[in-house]
């Protein structure tokens, strides 16, 4: 996949969003006086399949598509499937995922190929 992600990046010439970056999600946590969460998107494909965050745990394929809030978290709902302090860590370790730059807005953050790699024609 990451092959075809750089070659995309090459015949395209443009920056290419990576499917399994970084997702910065933000949607309340600036309100909620938090520093926004950081889903490391890679990491968690490298372990799962697609289907057990969309279509198990209900994500959608967007970022900040979900109305992700903490209460839901706890209540076992997106992220607390998982992080319920059984199978991954629960949230009593709050900056272990809200660990972003506070006023960044959810989006997906590109990798590092589109720092290495030089589009096809442009010198």
């Amino acid at each position: 996949m990451a092959l075809l992600m750089g070659m995309a990046c090459l015949l395209w010439g443009g920056d290419v969003l990576a499917e399994y970056a970084d997702i910065v999600i933000n949607n309340y946590s600036d309100k909620a006086g938090m520093r926004p969460a950081i889903f490391p998107h890679w990491f968690h494909r490298i372990r799962f399949r697609c289907k057990v965050c969309h279509a198990d745990l209900g994500f959608k394929f967007k970022a900040g598509g979900n109305e992700i809030n903490m209460l839901k978290i706890i209540d076992g709902q997106f992220c607390g499937g998982c992080h319920n302090g059984e199978i991954a860590w629960s949230v009593e370790n709050c900056d272990i995922c809200h660990s972003g730059v506070p006023g960044t807005p959810t989006q997906v953050h590109g990798n590092t190929i589109q720092k290495l790699v030089k589009p096809a024609g442009k010198e």
